[in-house]
């Protein structure tokens, strides 16, 4: 078994630290301490994504994910949805703000919703959307936006919701569509994607 500990850590650091730790000692156990939601759920889902088995306790105020490679044959359901689609042609949507352009804030309000609810026709190349800076504030409760990408997430869209930002603006226990991501995540995404459209 291998123990770390990254608290105090931010974004992408725990990932990257776990992710130097597994390519240079392959564990079949590992425990990653880390002080924030945000890093536990994106340490959780990059260990998950080179299938280890995760469950998280905690130690006083620290999360402790832990890591238990499994056999061969088993794959997370994250895992096997996000394997089950991958589009002819990756397109990746990239939105930085809740808003659409600098003028009028209820207009770019109202613009946004009418981009989102149009997404769908590049369905099924449509591979990702990733939610950056107030982009995340599209994920929470209220937001207009929220059931075009429940919808997307249903067509098995995936949605990226940067951990940082929702910390930032304390969200991270409001969203309600996608999955926390890092920076790691965002960058190695985009440099794989076909094509990248980014709206801010």
């Amino acid at each position: 078994m291998v123990e770390i500990d990254l608290s105090g850590l931010s974004c992408p650091g725990p990932v990257i630290k776990t992710k130097e730790l597994l390519d240079s000692k392959d564990p079949v156990r590992i425990v990653v301490k880390v002080d924030n939601t945000a890093s536990k759920e994106n340490v959780s889902r990059f260990l998950e994504s080179r299938g280890y088995n995760v469950c998280v306790e905690m130690e006083g105020s620290k999360f402790c994910v832990v890591g238990t490679k499994g056999s061969g044959s088993e794959k997370s359901v994250r895992q096997e949805r996000t394997e089950a689609r991958v589009p002819e042609k990756r397109i990746i949507v990239m939105i930085t703000s809740r808003t659409i352009g600098h003028g009028d804030e209820k207009l770019g309000a109202s613009l946004m919703v009418n981009f989102v609810k149009t997404l769908k026709e590049i369905l099924p190349n449509l591979w990702k959307v990733i939610l950056l800076n107030e982009g995340v504030k599209l994920t929470v409760e209220g937001s207009e936006c929220l059931p075009e990408l429940q919808e997307l997430s249903n067509s098995g869209v995936q949605i990226l919701v940067c951990g940082t930002c929702l910390s930032y603006y304390n969200l991270i226990n409001e969203k309600k569509v996608g999955e926390t991501t890092n920076m790691l995540d965002v960058v190695t995404s985009l440099a794989t994607a076909d094509s990248v459209i980014n709206i801010n």
